[in-house]
């Protein structure tokens, strides 16, 4: 699968900070690419100067094996973190608005039905929900045709179930070829989406490829998890390695029924045990830390 984009040693310096710090990767057409991090890591700026919104202070990116030029902002779109819609206009008419500033403007219709807007058309744009709005600015970078979507932080602020709604609509557009960035601090999202990602901290990489293979690299062990309530009034005896975490105690093995057998032997519940393997979150907190950013 070729790629469609390649970015090489990106970096960009503000007055006392490397916000991106020689950062590479490429992105294969037809793929979904997460760039995740924690508050302040540069993915955000980094996805900028890819737009062209922002200057670099280096590096070289690289659309079709070619430098950006006229084909790249004519092919892609972009949804952003925060976008302003013209007040006293229903969704018809704001995708009627976008469709005339293209030449060759995607069907009106499939774009409708793609992003679930058929029931909304005659809302004012000042009365979406959080997921409508949201489907609405996807339509709406989807109004040229683009080859390349970028999708930033998309589900920010939406409840569960509008978030899985948007998820679902990602993967139609996925089915038409299109290739998506995306950035997300939900690391399910990621997983559920992405076919490869990158963690950035710090203005650097520090982990990428395919999520399941980045788990696997990084964790050998499952999971055992009981709450910390169960265990409080226990003198804990486990030769394996294990935290208390979130109110949870996490013990990690690959000795199952042993582990089983040691918890037993000390009258510990099992009732609320969970088996999980380990996930992307997992993953995220052991190569950024958990402290808090800003």
């Amino acid at each position: 699968m070729p790629n469609i984009l390649e970015v090489k040693d990106l970096k960009k310096e503000y007055p006392g900070v490397k916000a991106v710090d020689g950062i590479s990767f490429s992105v294969k057409k037809g793929t979904c690419f997460g760039l995740l991090g924690p508050n302040g890591a540069g993915k955000t700026t980094a996805i900028e100067i890819i737009e062209g919104i922002t200057a670099s202070d280096g590096g070289s990116i690289l659309y079709k094996n070619r430098p950006i030029g006229r084909d790249f902002h004519k092919e892609t779109g972009i949804q952003f973190q925060a976008t302003a819609l013209q007040d006293f206009l229903t969704v018809k008419e704001t995708l009627q608005l976008f469709h005339k500033l293209y030449p060759n403007p995607s069907n009106f219709d499939e774009i409708v039905e793609e992003c679930s807007l058929k029931n909304l058309l005659s809302r004012d744009n000042r009365k979406l929900s959080g997921g409508q709005r949201q489907r609405l600015l996807v339509a709406i970078a989807l109004v040229n045709q683009p080859e390349l979507l970028f999708m930033d932080e998309p589900t920010t602020g939406l409840d569960p179930q509008a978030r899985r709604n948007f998820w679902n609509m990602v993967e139609k557009i996925k089915l038409r070829n299109t290739t998506l960035i995306l950035t997300t601090h939900y690391m399910e999202e990621a997983d559920f989406l992405c076919d490869e990602i990158a963690i950035m901290d710090k203005g650097k990489i520090i982990a990428y490829g395919e999520p399941k293979q980045l788990i696997a690299q990084h964790f050998k062990e499952v999971v055992l998890e009981l709450p910390e309530d169960e265990v409080k009034n226990h003198a804990l005896n486990i030769p394996m390695e294990y935290e208390f975490k979130f109110g949870y105690l996490e013990i990690y093995t690959h000795d199952i029924p042993t582990a089983l057998n040691l918890l037993k032997e000390q009258n510990i519940p099992l009732d609320k045990l969970k088996i999980r393997p380990f996930n992307l979150e997992d993953l995220f907190l052991k190569l950024t830390g958990s402290e808090l950013r800003s």
